[in-house]
């Protein structure tokens, strides 16, 4: 039974992330279209929302070809390893509350491991492979330019955004996202604790995206296309859904770890645990803070333009690693000062020397107690 809740809840999933991927092209024309005064697609279907199954279409039905002079598997291999790495990260993330179905408590959630945030960054880590191995294997001097930007980019931007969430870890003290959703819940949101360390986490991940004003990877300007210049029909899709689905986990990640994941605010699930409703808010609630992340990030890329090479490296080196650094040491020296104060004061009450207090409310406690007899 186990593994059916599991194959319709990877399922469910997956179909979620794909649909948002689908939609967020709609959206993305939209909201430039908004932001410049046009229309933005609206001939296919009513008010245009047929456009991304059109444009589905039209990448089945193009012409696939791949280069004489490519490396033909790693070629094939470079798109499929950027769309498995961008659905991948969605095992780890709660996506509601349990609920109870019957005599049984369903997680919402695929996996819940102990290292879920490093088993986060290893995947995404891994996505770094489908950019490098996509340009090189093309056999483009151009695709291979562009590919050499994006995993220098990405290998930059990820120490500052490892660094950011360390600061979260060390406040929770877990590496489950489960916990720490959790402790959110029970505190508040992390969001409050980190402000510093949620901008850093943010800007990383515009630039871990490839969106603007970090889109250099795919500067058509200089690069004529960027990594997937050579790439057509669903090989290109595949490539253009993973950015996609990529931004829309970063956004879930992001509310996850920061804005308290599938908590509601002004609301207490746990006077109604276990209810299916109860666990439906919770996923709507993650949702609505996830796709917020997508549409400031496609706000931003219509209102900012885009950074020089060696802007973007600076940012990264010598503002947001120093940045990150200090956040994370500041943190550490007030968690581990704390700890060591409710330490004290938990060996100063077993020692009786905070016990004067307590004594003069028990003898409180015993006049008012005869002066009632």
């Amino acid at each position: 039974m186990t593994l059916i809740e599991k194959f319709v809840l990877i399922a469910g999933i997956v179909t979620i992330a794909l649909v948002v991927a689908m939609y967020s092209t709609y959206a993305e024309r939209k909201v430039a279209a908004f932001l410049q005064d046009r229309r933005g697609p609206s001939r296919a279907g009513p008010f245009g929302l047929l456009q991304p199954l059109a444009d589905g279409v039209k990448l089945f039905m193009k012409e696939e070809i791949i280069p004489n002079t490519s490396s033909k598997l790693l070629f094939i291999l470079g798109p499929m390893l950027a769309m498995i790495t961008a659905v991948m990260t969605s095992a780890v993330i709660p996506w509601g509350p349990s609920i109870q179905i019957g005599d049984r408590t369903v997680p919402l959630q695929i996996a819940d491991i102990n290292i879920g945030v490093l088993y986060v960054f290893a995947v995404v880590s891994l996505g770094v492979y489908g950019i490098m191995i996509g340009g090189w294997a093309s056999n483009n001097k151009f695709s291979l330019l562009a590919a050499i930007r994006g995993a220098s980019q990405m290998i930059s931007y990820e120490l500052a955004m490892g660094l950011s969430l360390l600061a979260v870890l060390l406040i929770v003290g877990d590496l489950r996202l489960s916990v720490i959703v959790q402790h959110q819940q029970e505190h508040l949101w992390n969001i409050a604790y980190q402000p510093l360390g949620f901008l850093i986490f943010f800007v990383c991940a515009l630039a871990e995206c490839n969106r603007t004003p970090f889109d250099l990877p795919e500067a058509e300007n200089e690069l004529n296309f960027g990594y997937h210049q050579e790439y057509s029909s669903m090989k290109l899709g595949f490539y253009l859904f993973a950015e996609y689905i990529n931004m829309f986990i970063s956004g879930v990640i992001m509310s996850t770890l920061f804005l308290g994941g599938y908590d509601i605010p002004f609301f207490n699930e746990a006077a109604h645990a276990g209810v299916w409703w109860v666990g439906l808010l919770g996923f709507f609630a993650l949702m609505t803070k996830a796709l917020s992340f997508v549409f400031l990030f496609m706000w931003i890329r219509w209102t900012i333009p885009r950074f020089r090479f060696d802007q973007l490296m600076n940012l990264g080196w010598k503002g947001l690693l120093p940045l990150a650094l200090v956040n994370m040491i500041i943190t550490a020296a007030l968690v581990l000062w704390l700890n060591k104060s409710d330490s004290s004061d938990q060996v100063a009450q077993q020692n009786g020397l905070i016990s004067q207090p307590s004594q003069i409310q028990q003898e409180q406690q015993t006049h008012a107690t005869y002066q009632q007899k």
